[in-house]
């Protein structure tokens, strides 16, 4: 009993270190049917039993035959029930590990994210990780620069930026160069199917003898009479292979002089990187509001391990003492089961706080997109935010103004209208004109004569030719559908309808972020009186276990009265902490929908915590 003491330390706020020591030989309790056998009432001397003790044990019986009839709705357990006198079992190492204490603050060069691409090691999966910590304002920082979703989303304004330049393109003309280089062989022959002297082109197509009359020796007495140059006999056939290389170089324009449609699309392109842009700002508000719940939620599991811890502690203290009082024989059997139930079961309690701490130290490291080998520990105390500094028509008229979930929505119906402007464009004319210039150069070369039936066709060989030569060409296009059965005018109604229905989604919107603020005001307001609420249940409860282990340690009071006190002080110490935490991520919650952020990616971020304080502006 003089342990008993120390109680009220052990349930303080303090924090206190866990360890599989303070487990002492406690036992688990059976299945409650098995706990509770018939009870019969007494009759020693064989009397009569009156109707109502008849009625009683009748309803014992009844009692008994329902909880037999609810145990054995539970399937079987593998294992036996273990006695009673069983010590408590130890804490699972698989859960004592994610929950050690943290070995100091997270090192900037811990926090550097693993590749996108990559994939955990079972190195770095071994031992479950490295438990560091960090602050509320580093968590914030690190989600800013690591965050995978808030990365990709400054990839999209980069999207929309290029989009954009490349829209805005189509404003100057399209200058282009062109060259082209060639080489070939081609065989010919060619045939005079008749001699050419009967075209009445004078003797230079005339055969001999009647064709030119040279002077010389020769065997008609001295005259030598030559056939006409031109002249080709019918049957004469000359064949030759010609090589030919070529090149030809030169620029073209095209510009689209008159373009209805050009001017949309530019517009329509500045609607979508405005869309991108606010989807950004709207990224960095949700990423905020995400970290710094997962930080008051870790915040609150710690505490909750702590309470839990020292709950279980100061059963063990109890129960200690109940041992104790029934060795010397001062308490029944029954005290000493009851508190090893109550024990059991606040143990049970701390066994699922520490599995919340390990999830909630999980869900910040995936937020803050932490290396494998990292677990983040929270070292902030807990602190209780101010209360929200607007009233709630304020703060719905602040949450409409600049909001870029609104302005996301009002770019997308931007865009659209101008698509479907530029869809219908497509039916109007368009006029572009075009100018183009280059020169060129060809070598033939002609070799492998074969002459045939007294040849053919001499003066038309060259056996070596060059062709030099330039041109240019300048114009005007026009370019206008007429029909096309209705497919432009369908785009444009089509896009029309998403127009409307981005209208109506901004209406939607519109109401989710009045309900969003005003869940979040009125839950605000809601945690602000629980917490005053809870803070006198709490001063209440610590008296009240002044008083009653006063009493216990005096003999006037009983076990089971100090454990409901106790249980009393556990619960409003929780309702307390609960009621702190929801105050913080209330705010946090109301923070979101007011906070200002800068839409330009490029622009550092600065963590902001309360409302008004220093901040990135647009």
């Amino acid at each position: 009993m003089r342990a008993i003491s120390r109680l009220l330390i052990a349930i303080g706020l303090a924090p206190i270190g866990l360890a599989p020591s303070w487990l002492g030989p406690l036992a688990g309790a059976p299945s409650l049917a098995q706990a509770l056998a018939p009870v019969i009432g007494p009759n020693p001397e064989g009397k009569a039993i009156d109707p109502g003790t008849a009625m009683l044990q009748r309803s014992w019986n009844q009692l008994d035959a329902q909880l037999k009839a609810l145990d054995a709705l539970i399937p079987p357990d593998r294992e036996a029930a273990p006695k009673v006198q069983n010590a408590t079992p130890r804490l699972p190492t698989s859960l004592l590990t994610p929950n050690a204490a943290p070995r100091g603050a997270l090192s900037p060069s811990q926090a550097n994210p693993a590749p996108p691409l990559s994939l955990p090691t079972p190195i770095q999966l071994k031992g479950g990780g490295l438990v560091q910590g960090l602050s509320l304002e580093q968590s914030l920082a690190l989600a800013f620069a690591n965050s995978a979703s808030l990365q990709a989303q400054r990839e999209e304004v980069a999207v929309s930026l290029a989009l954009l330049q490349a829209q805005l393109g189509t404003y100057w003309p399209r200058i282009s160069a062109f060259a082209s280089g060639t080489y070939g062989q081609e065989g010919a022959t060619t045939t005079a199917n008749q001699a050419n002297n009967n075209l009445g082109f004078g003797p230079l197509f005339n055969p001999a003898p009647n064709g030119i009359v040279g002077s010389g020796p020769g065997p008609g007495g001295g005259i030598n009479n030559i056939a006409g140059p031109f002249y080709v006999p019918s049957g004469g056939s000359v064949g030759l292979l010609t090589g030919t290389s070529s090149f030809s170089a030169g620029l073209s324009m095209d510009y689209a002089l008159v373009d209805f449609a050009r001017t949309p699309r530019i517009k329509s392109a500045r609607a979508q990187l405005a869309n991108a842009r606010s989807t950004y700002a709207n990224e960095v508000r949700k990423l905020q509001l995400q970290v710094s719940e997962a930080y008051y939620q870790l915040q609150k599991a710690d505490q909750l391990v702590r309470i839990q811890d020292a709950n279980v502690r100061s059963d063990l203290v109890i129960l200690q003492d109940t041992l104790d009082l029934k060795q010397a024989g001062l308490v029944p059997r029954l005290d000493v089961l009851r508190r090893r139930s109550i024990e059991a079961s606040n143990q049970e309690n701390l066994i699922q706080a520490l599995a919340d701490r390990a999830v909630a130290r999980r869900r910040l490291a995936v937020v803050l997109n932490l290396p494998p080998t990292i677990n983040p520990s929270a070292s902030d105390p807990i602190a209780l935010q101010a209360r929200w500094p607007l009233n709630l028509e304020q703060s719905l008229l602040a949450a409409y103004q600049d909001n870029p979930e609104l302005q996301a929505i009002l770019a997308t119906r931007d865009a659209l209208a101008q698509q479907k402007q530029a869809t219908a464009a497509g039916l109007l004319p368009k006029l572009s004109l075009f100018a183009s210039a280059g020169s060129g150069t060809s070598t033939a070369l002609q070799s492998n004569y074969t002459i045939g039936g007294g040849g053919c066709c001499g003066s038309t060989a060259l056996p070596d030719s060059t062709t030099n030569g330039w041109d240019w060409s300048i114009g005007l296009t026009i370019n206008w559908l007429l029909f096309d059965a209705g497919t432009t005018s369908g785009e444009a109604r089509a896009l029309a309808k998403r127009e409307a229905a981005t209208i109506q989604r901004y209406a939607a919107q519109r109401n989710d972020i009045r309900l969003r603020l005003e869940e979040a005001f009125f839950n605000h307001e809601a945690s602000l009186a629980k917490l005053a609420s809870a803070r006198r249940a709490v001063s209440a409860s610590l008296e009240a276990f002044r008083d009653v282990k006063l009493r216990y340690l005096s003999g006037l009071s009983n076990e089971l009265q100090l454990s409901n006190t106790k249980d009393q002080l556990i619960n409003s110490l929780v309702n307390r902490l609960t009621a702190t935490v929801n105050v913080n991520i209330t705010y946090a919650q109301l923070l979101r929908e007011l906070l200002p952020v800068s839409q330009d990616p490029n622009r550092a971020i600065t963590p902001t915590l309360q409302l008004g304080s220093s901040s990135a502006t647009n």
